[in-house]
């Protein structure tokens, strides 16, 4: 460590690595304004504690109206200030202006919300107040909340999935927040106590339609809890305040379960139960992993294969977890004898029964897939002029629901069929799609979310809808709602598949980019860390919510290809399109 030198200011962005930390350094004596703005700047990316170094740079009034976990700003790099400007005699003092491309807004709810990249331009005064050496420099007026680089941003902070119930079922959703890497400056909580935090205050303003949460109104951590500490089995305690003393044991282990799915992949520890208690101790309830599979929104199982169009335009399946590449097999049935020539097919989570769109995409089939059935007549006909402006590829939801769109310019319609079966009944989206053509689509094992890909003026975007369900049980109004953008930073997205709870991958360019697959969350959230080995011309892309299956694409200069866990692309079949997974 040196021992003497001048000490210089620098930027904390860009930054790559996750294990680097800030330590806030406090204003020097008689520091100039533009040092002051630099060091407040930079103590907003520690992990001080309250951020009380960062509130040394402030003036008192303005630090106690500060409130840094109210929401945060985060832009493409590290926020610049510009040029300053001097005051007036009514206002006097310095200007700053804090300039840079904002790309995302974190809410006191942590939901992320990525917006288009736009300039961002706010402004920090600073005025000269009398101190205990004399007139010193401190900020009167700053944006709310945090304002930090995208590096720091993902320093700093990661993606945690809260679960709450499917309104009316017993099936867990997720809802992807941001919580803090480390010890949160304000309440000084670990990672997993945060979690646990921000599940019992509820759901993102965005999901709340449709879930629902077991825990009594005002259920919060027994006062005092900083830290949930697992015991030498690996169970999780969890103690809570008397809201939740006098919960039945139906509703206690549901409660359970949405601790347990949600802090699993928060800690290195592998979570094998948890136990909530009472606030005097006492046991509420203990589930275990087993026990909260009941919940989990695909309970069909892993998926046994991985299935695509072969040339002669017949469903053909690979076995999913097999190291080494074996032949495909067609599956049994008319979509894989030849009785149906098909273009796209869409397989139930059970295995036992697809949804096939016929060679020229004008009629859809539901038909066996593990027995030699007949072909029946189609559960949908379509009656676009061309391939292209007839039916998309189908999709299943874990509720067994067939899902597909028409693209008929004039009669376009979002369809579903429930249990593949009966009248297919219109879905409305709202707000409407202002003139955007459904290009593909693909459901949530949950039911709960839809991606669509949806195409105007020539540009193809990802949306996530949510889908709504009123009315009785048997015969719900069935609607999608509040379509926000999945991929933001994307000009054009050519494909996508869901690939676990909140995570999709999707293949698509940036502008003036090359074609890229990533992943991407739900809330349109990434890291650089997201992008897969290069792939050209990709056309079509399948993953399974099981993280452990490997990835499938369709690229026309390869053909059928896989990505297993760790390892690069492998072609498996060099003629073939349309790969999908269950679902």
């Amino acid at each position: 460590m040196p021992d003497s030198g001048d000490i210089h200011a620098v930027k904390a962005s860009p930054r790559a690595d996750s294990q680097v930390r800030v330590y806030a350094v406090p204003p020097r004596k008689g520091a100039p304004p533009h040092e002051i703005v630099e060091g407040f700047l930079e103590a907003m990316t520690s992990d001080d504690s309250d951020f009380a170094t960062a509130r040394t740079y402030l003036t008192p009034e303005t630090s106690k109206k500060w409130r840094p976990e109210a929401s945060t700003t985060v832009l493409s790099a590290a926020p610049n200030s510009g040029q300053a400007v001097s005051g007036d005699r009514d206002n006097p003092g310095w200007d700053y202006p804090l300039l840079g491309k904002q790309v995302a807004t974190v809410d006191s709810q942590h939901a992320y919300q990525p917006v288009t990249p736009t300039d961002y331009h706010r402004n920090i005064h600073l005025v000269q107040q009398n101190g205990p050496d004399g007139k010193e420099w401190r900020i009167d007026s700053l944006p709310p909340g945090l304002v930090l680089g995208a590096s720091d941003f993902q320093r700093n902070y990661r993606s945690v999935n809260k679960y709450y119930f499917a309104s009316g079922r017993n099936v867990v959703v997720a809802d992807p927040v941001y919580i803090r890497q480390r010890l949160d400056p304000v309440t000084r909580m670990d990672p997993v106590t945060q979690s646990v935090k921000a599940l019992l205050e509820g759901p993102t303003n965005w999901l709340k339609p449709v879930v629902e949460s077991p825990f009594p109104t005002g259920t919060t951590l027994k006062e005092g809890t900083k830290t949930l500490a697992f015991d030498d089995r690996n169970a999780l305690k969890v103690p809570l305040n008397d809201k939740a003393s006098n919960v039945g044991r139906p509703q206690c282990m549901k409660m359970a379960a949405q601790i347990l799915f949600t802090v699993k992949d928060v800690t290195s520890t592998r979570v094998e139960q948890v136990e909530l208690q009472r606030k005097d101790g006492s046991q509420l309830c203990v589930l275990n992993g087993g026990q909260a599979e009941e919940f989990a929104p695909d309970r069909s199982g892993r998926p046994e294969y991985q299935y695509f169009v072969d040339s002669k335009n017949q469903l053909a399946l690979l076995v999913g977890a097999a190291k080494d590449i074996d032949e495909p097999e067609n599956v049994p049935g008319p979509f894989g004898n030849g009785r149906l020539p098909v273009s796209a097919a869409g397989v139930a989570r059970d295995e036992r029964t697809a949804a096939a769109v016929s060679k020229d995409a004008d009629r859809l089939f539901v038909a066996s897939i593990i027995s030699d059935s007949e072909l029946g007549d189609p559960v949908l006909r379509s009656r676009g002029k061309d391939r292209a402006s007839r039916l998309s590829a189908p999709s299943w939801d874990g509720q067994g629901d067939l899902w597909v769109a028409d693209r008929d310019p004039a009669h376009p319609a979002l369809l579903r069929l429930e249990d593949g079966v009966g009248t297919p009944q219109d879905v409305k989206i709202i707000p409407g799609l202002d003139g955007a053509r459904i290009e593909a689509l693909r459901v949530s094992a949950d039911g709960v979310r839809i991606a669509l890909l949806l195409t105007k003026d020539g540009r193809t975007t990802l949306k996530i809808g949510r889908v709504e369900r009123h009315g009785p049980k048997d015969d719900p109004v069935v609607s999608v709602a509040e379509l926000r953008p999945a991929a933001p930073q994307m000009e054009t997205v050519t494909a996508v598949s869901w690939a676990g709870p909140s995570r999709l991958v999707v293949v698509g360019k940036e502008s003036g980019g090359v074609q890229q697959v990533r992943y991407m969350q739900t809330d349109g959230s990434s890291s650089a860390a997201s992008i897969l080995p290069g792939l050209n011309q990709v056309r079509a892309v399948a993953a399974a919510d099981d993280e452990t299956r490997p990835l499938v694409a369709y690229s026309e200069e390869d053909g059928i290809v896989r990505l297993p866990p760790g390892a690069n692309w492998q072609t498996l079949v060099k003629k073939g399109s349309s790969p999908v997974y269950p679902g």
